[in-house]
């Protein structure tokens, strides 16, 4: 597909896919580092996209096979014209226990891609310093929260329901 070369960036790569997907009635959001990526204006780098989606497999295989993707193993596509590749991870769309409804939008060019909020997208990073100390997410939730408003009362909240308050404040402090 033409919209897909060596030089299509992430952000523009997970437009093409969501919107390919909408346009199937088949409804998906972008999570993980890719929107790291997106909302730090790669200052974090991801080379995968994880889309979860709720919509049946075998159609959500037919629109990436119309887009140029191939399936190489489970959930995962690759492009022959990128290096970026596309996987589907299995819903829920959560960070943690709690279930994400409302998200955000990206259009351009008539096209829509749907992806966390700054603030889910910092939950989601921040969920794996807390819970497994992955400092690089650490990292990474720094990155959005200094280029997006986010609101800290809802983190907060969500830290201190999993008692992982101090790790919070550590955030806090470095943003």
């Amino acid at each position: 597909m033409s919209d897909i070369n060596n030089k299509t960036t992430i952000e523009e790569l997970a437009i093409v896919v969501c919107d390919a997907l909408l346009k199937k009635d088949i409804n998906t959001v972008l999570t993980g580092g890719a929107v790291v990526s997106i909302y730090s204006n790669n200052e974090y780098v991801s080379s995968d996209l994880d889309f979860i989606s709720y919509g049946d497999d075998k159609k959500i295989k037919e629109v990436m096979k119309e887009l140029g993707f191939t399936m190489k193993e489970g959930r995962y596509y690759t492009h022959p014209k990128t290096k970026l590749f596309v996987e589907f991870p299995p819903p829920p769309l959560a960070v943690g226990n709690t279930p994400i409804k409302k998200v955000a939008e990206i259009k351009k060019r008539g096209k829509i891609l749907k992806l966390l909020t700054p603030t889910q997208c910092v939950m989601d990073r921040l969920a794996a310093y807390f819970f497994w100390d992955d400092l690089q997410c650490l990292e990474q939730a720094i990155q959005v929260a200094q280029k997006h408003p986010v609101n800290l009362r809802e983190i907060r909240k969500w830290a201190k329901e999993d008692d992982v308050l101090d790790k919070f404040n550590i955030f806090k402090k470095k943003i």
